[in-house]
């Protein structure tokens, strides 16, 4: 089977992000990465979807986790008669895309597929769980590729031996990147923000640029401003859970406000990603509103009084003012400019 993932960090290893095995999905739990390296085995599609939206995966893992969900309802289902088959398949391929708000229009472009070649496979007699695994390969090998065209880009965008802040867990990216500097042969400093509540930054980001020999440095969130006013910081770059085709993006929480500092530091930031067709403004972007629960504890140790309150929106969305730039597999596009994107051929990408 090819793969896509060589001399990519522990993280972004195929079966260290979700894979179907012997009727079940093992999902590597980021929840607990580094500290410890525990995967949570799913038995059925409906548990999949339930660790998506309980974030044991998060950033593009879910894309994985969807597509191996799929293989695992098809075998759920594969001693039932065609027509059920389809109707279970077609559910589930509902049910995964929906597991996070934010990004089902991602999760529906593999799940959707995924259910109408199991039907194919169905009327031609073969196995539908071969055909959606092979796809889900399939899928991941082509986001490695063309994310290994942004990554390239990205990094001649970063100084040798300069500095740049990351924010969250832009996953995919990351590895690129990494691979793309080692091939220039360059070097930089990352400062990892940390990324409250679930510290996605400084558990996973971090770990990726340190195992791969970058000198790695985690800020908490509120470090921002000093880091850039006395650390050199270059660039700051994250990736986008939507990217809206008026330039608009929505990423981790806390994004618009580091976006702010770099605007008022002259730091430029560079969002990576493909747009998204659907999302034609802001307005079409949803914002995912998590339980309060999660802000006020951390891996089940509570920070504040019973009777304290919390927020948790997700994610927030920077205006195209504040960005400097979209990295895309067809070169950096200006965020006003970004709907010309679509004036000459998309390649798949989910």
């Amino acid at each position: 089977m090819e793969r896509n993932d060589q001399n990519m960090p522990f993280l972004l290893r195929y079966e260290n992000v979700a894979w179907y095995e012997d009727s079940k999905v093992r999902i590597l739990d980021r929840r607990v990465y580094p500290t410890e390296v525990r995967f949570v085995e799913c038995g059925t599609y409906q548990e999949v979807a339930q660790a998506i939206a309980d974030m044991v995966t998060q950033s593009a893992g879910p894309y994985t986790a969807v597509g191996m969900g799929m293989a695992l309802a098809a075998w759920q289902v594969r001693q039932e008669g065609r027509e059920k088959q389809v109707a279970f398949l077609r559910q589930a391929a509902y049910d995964l895309a929906h597991a996070r708000p934010t990004t089902a229009n991602r999760y529906g472009q593999i799940t959707y597929r995924a259910a109408e070649l199991a039907e194919a496979a169905l009327e031609a007699g073969k196995d539908p769980v071969e055909a959606i695994v092979a796809s889900t390969v399939e899928s991941l090998n082509r986001r490695y590729s063309v994310m290994q065209i942004v990554g390239n880009e990205l990094a001649e965008l970063i100084p040798a031996g300069g500095s740049i802040l990351t924010q969250c867990f832009g996953e995919t990216i990351i590895g690129t990147v990494i691979r793309a500097a080692r091939e220039q042969g360059k070097d930089f400093r990352v400062y990892c923000a940390e990324t409250r509540p679930y510290l996605q930054g400084a558990r996973l980001t971090s770990s990726c640029f340190a195992e791969m020999g970058f000198e790695t440095t985690v800020l908490t969130d509120n470090m921002i401003a000093y880091a850039m006013q006395h650390k050199g910081i270059d660039l700051f770059t994250s990736a986008a859970d939507s990217i809206a085709r008026d330039g608009h993006i929505a990423n981790k929480i806390g994004t618009f406000q580091i976006a702010i500092l770099a605007k008022y530091f002259g730091i430029p930031y560079y969002v990576t990603g493909i747009p998204d067709r659907d999302k034609h403004s802001k307005d079409d972007i949803v914002i995912e509103m998590r339980d309060p629960e999660q802000v006020l504890r951390y891996r089940g140790i509570p920070n504040c009084l019973p009777q304290v309150k919390a927020i948790y929106p997700s994610f927030d969305i920077v205006p195209p003012h504040l960005i400097s730039g979209v990295v895309t597999d067809k070169g950096v596009y200006v965020p006003y400019l970004l709907d010309r994107y679509f004036d000459s051929e998309v390649k798949a990408f989910y």
